[in-house]
């Protein structure tokens, strides 16, 4: 069959809307319409070249929700027209690490995934009969695309696809690290470094499990009216605390914050993340994406007297059990989506969404087909 869909053809180019042809579902895999799909940072960094895992030709996307078309042999847990949020984190309940139940790091089709194939070793996108690789086992800026079940997360059918698309990556990795990663409870206080879209979704995940002191660190001071509508109850802009910002934050949460989150991919505010955390418990979620090569660093004094830093991806959520919950969430009107995404735009306007995220004008942009 066909398919529209942005492709990248090499790093640093613009995406290019072309038709591929599509390979239908082998066993075990599913054919999925994509209805909408967002714009994401890791998106950006690898059409950005500086990816090192970064594969060309490629269709890029990640965060996208649709419709089930049809499923190959041997698929039983979803059926044609089921609705469905493509998980770049899989869940195949049978793998050493889903079993250990201590991480959401399924290992199951990682291998193959990496590479930009399919469990098989290949590509099911053609383009002049030459393949074009998968990206991160989602591809959701086609507007059709083969997916192994296992990544796939079976939502409720009244669910909006522009809205809830974002759930395949950027609300479930910020509200996620708060639940799932970090574990915080009722009462505690929070330091939240940068108030991006990441950031936004940390802060509502501390909102909703009931943190007494949410505070919000960020350069920008125009990100500090939309910061206070999700939950933050402190701004900090360390520009204006200059050297001071570790003694300033641990002064202001009482002695350090049990919790802080960096969503800022920067490797010294990994470190003030670190420090500003109070002594013998505090622990500090990295989710930010750090350049290729770089490394964190800190006296080991620090880690000595007690605090914690942790990694985390997808938020540590098990896709296919955890994404339906934040769906209804978000249904229930307990998180706060739509105001998330600030622009949509067709799939011929794709590349104005990556300026308009570059330009820092959008905190999400959403592309519909």
């Amino acid at each position: 069959m066909k398919t529209r869909a942005a492709v990248a053809f090499a790093a640093k180019k613009p995406l290019e809307i072309v038709e591929l042809d599509l390979e239908g579902p082998k066993a075990g895999e599913v054919l999925i319409e994509i209805k909408a799909t967002g714009i994401c940072h890791t998106d950006y960094y690898t059409l950005s070249g500086a990816d090192p895992e970064g594969l060309f030709p490629c269709v890029l996307g990640h965060e996208g929700a649709g419709v089930v078309v049809d499923v190959g042999a041997g698929v039983r847990s979803l059926k044609k027209g089921d609705h469905v949020i493509p998980l770049y984190t899989p869940e195949c309940r049978e793998c050493k690490s889903c079993l250990s139940r201590k991480t959401n790091l399924c290992t199951a089709i990682r291998a193959t995934q990496g590479k930009g194939v399919m469990p098989d070793g290949t590509s099911r996108f053609r383009c002049d009969s030459d393949p074009v690789l998968h990206y991160m086992g989602a591809s959701t800026f086609s507007n059709f695309i083969v997916v192994p079940e296992i990544a796939l997360a079976k939502i409720r059918e009244d669910a909006p696809f522009d809205k809830v698309c974002y759930i395949g990556c950027g609300v479930t990795t910020g509200i996620g690290a708060v639940i799932w990663t970090a574990k915080a409870e009722t009462g505690c206080t929070a330091v939240v470094f940068g108030l991006g879209g990441i950031g936004l979704n940390v802060i509502q995940g501390l909102r909703m499990i009931g943190a007494e002191q949410i505070v919000g660190v960020d350069v920008n001071p125009g990100k500090k009216a939309m910061a206070e509508k999700f939950g933050m109850t402190h701004f900090v802009n360390p520009t204006e605390v200059g050297a001071d910002l570790v003694p300033y934050l641990v002064n202001l949460t009482g002695g350090g914050a049990d919790y802080s989150f960096d969503c800022t991919g920067n490797v010294t505010v990994m470190r003030q993340a670190l420090e500003c955390t109070h002594r013998g418990w505090g622990q500090s979620i990295i989710i930010g994406v750090a350049p290729s090569g770089a490394e964190i660093a800190t006296r080991p004094f620090q880690l000595v007297t007690g605090r914690v830093w942790k990694g985390t991806a997808f938020g540590g959520a098990r896709g296919r059990t955890d994404v339906p919950r934040i769906v209804d969430w978000y249904m229930e009107g307990r998180i706060n989506i739509d105001d998330l995404i600030t622009h949509k735009l067709p799939l011929e306007r794709i590349n104005e969404g990556f300026d308009l995220m570059h330009e820092g004008k959008s905190i999400r942009t959403v592309v519909e087909f």
